[in-house]
């Protein structure tokens, strides 16, 4: 590739990255909790923090969180109903297993967020490329958060 194309590439780069830094750091941050499950109570071992049930709505249903549901229904003739239960899970592998997995995934969600940090950072320090820089983080943090609330 020739020079003209490469600059290009690394500005499209630029402002791609940091219009998406945002989100990429919520998303990691919240992937890494969930992984550990501590969205929910039993993860949390209680009541798990709003931030922390926010993040994971987001996350898992891209919307804010909803009241929960009751767990019994009524009946019309006013009898309380079992909750409905779907299929029964599948076997899934021994927990044991999983905590070294679930380890790398949070090294993963780490590396991720230091590494927008650090393009963020080699971003703003650049004075040539600063207000476009702030003008995009400004609107990836901006936009997701209107979409969301619409």
């Amino acid at each position: 590739m020739n020079a003209r194309t490469m600059r290009r590439l690394r500005q499209l780069h630029h402002y791609v990255g940091l219009f998406l830094a945002p989100a990429i750091l919520l998303f990691s941050l919240s992937g890494a909790l969930q992984t550990f499950r501590l969205q929910e109570e039993k993860g949390y071992g209680g009541p798990p923090p709003g931030w922390i049930v926010w993040m994971a709505s987001v996350h898992k249903d891209q919307s804010l969180p909803r009241p929960k549901p009751e767990k019994a229904s009524h009946a019309p003739d006013g009898k309380a109903q079992a909750p409905m239960t779907g299929a029964p899970k599948p076997a899934g592998p021994k927990k044991g297993w999983m905590l070294p997995l679930k380890i790398f995934v949070a090294l993963l969600a780490i590396g991720l967020m230091i590494s927008t940090l650090l393009g963020m950072a080699i971003a703003l320090v650049n004075r040539t490329t600063r207000r476009t820089s702030v003008i995009l983080l400004v609107a990836g943090t901006i936009v997701p958060l209107s979409l969301l609330l619409l």
